[in-house]
């Protein structure tokens, strides 16, 4: 029994299919296959059952797999401790990132963290808050790059940068006369919004009270910041951007932006690990890298600002 088959076996049980646990491992799957028939001939035992339909592990083989798993665990953590004290900056490393975040910060940062250390595999996932919680929780990401909300008391949280959420209204609604929103006059727009479970959708809605939070929703639904900016630009209704989004932007996009009136609803980006975590170092580089490539003043709430969970 070795590690890699333990790897593999995992792999199959998360996926529940062969051919993209072997995508996953980096494998042909008739290699994994033969290695996972290799150790249920080991073993004595079936750890799957084949159908057309699904692979799924059997009774004795779903124990095996939490065994396994336990096992890959460990073993990576004697290679994280080992990696920690030689301040070593290689092997992979994956990030989770909020979908609200990633595009607008990984450009500035992420290329140049590929140039500065080659010797390690940076990888991003995106994913919702929820999902990156549990991913930090079974040892599918390394690190989260999230907002700060209620609930993250069992995380270790390291603040990145501070900001605001800004409005983006379409020439067409009467918001654009305004040069700056109160969340009161929101009431009775159609608003563009993120479905539940997007922590920026979430944040708003709490922060301005939004009773008509649900009329985009009928409209379309699973939309991006992006394309409801692009709804937005096209002459209907009003979005919400984050701060580092601005710079993206280009003057006729500017011109549809108007701040909060104060208090100005600010978001707190940060990073979160668990409290076993041992590569501080290959995190200590990303957050450095983070902190140097947004603007400076984000880095600092103001007494304009007013911090949303």
């Amino acid at each position: 029994m070795t590690l890699q088959q333990m790897e593999y076996i995992v792999a199959v049980y998360r996926k529940r299919h062969f051919a993209k646990a072997a995508e996953a491992c980096g494998v042909t799957q008739p290699t994994l296959s033969a290695m996972i028939q290799k150790l249920e001939a080991e073993l004595g035992v079936r750890i799957f059952e084949r159908s057309s339909k699904q692979v799924v592990p059997t009774p004795l083989g779903r124990q095996i797999v939490e065994q396994a798993w336990r096992v890959l665990q460990r073993a990576r953590k004697i290679k994280e401790i080992v990696a920690e004290e030689t301040c070593s900056v290689s092997g992979i490393f994956t990030i989770g990132i909020l979908p609200t975040i990633a595009p607008y910060l990984l450009p500035r940062f992420f290329p140049s963290l590929m140039v500065k250390y080659p010797d390690a595999d940076f990888r991003v996932r995106e994913m919702k808050t929820a999902d990156c919680l549990k991913a930090l929780s079974v040892g599918d990401i390394d690190a989260a790059i999230v907002v700060s909300i209620d609930g993250l008391e069992d995380y270790v949280q390291d603040t990145l940068y501070y900001e605001q959420f800004l409005a983006y209204v379409s020439e067409s609604d009467s918001l654009y006369a305004c040069k700056s929103i109160r969340s009161s006059q929101l009431s009775g727009h159609f608003l563009w919004l993120l479905d539940e479970g997007h922590c920026f959708r979430d944040q708003l809605v709490k922060f301005c009270n939004m009773k008509s939070a649900c009329y985009s929703k009928e409209t379309y639904s699973l939309g991006s910041i992006e394309t409801f900016m692009r709804m937005v630009e096209a002459g209907k209704g009003v979005t919400f951007i984050p701060e580092l989004a601005l710079e993206q932007l280009t003057d006729s996009q500017r011109k549809l932006v108007r701040p909060f009136a104060i208090p100005i609803p600010t978001r707190e980006v940060i990073s979160l690990t668990t409290r076993n975590f041992a590569r501080k170092r290959m995190l200590e580089v990303i957050v450095s890298e983070i902190r140097n490539c947004v603007p400076s003043h984000l880095l600092k709430m103001n007494n304009t600002e007013q911090r949303v969970n």
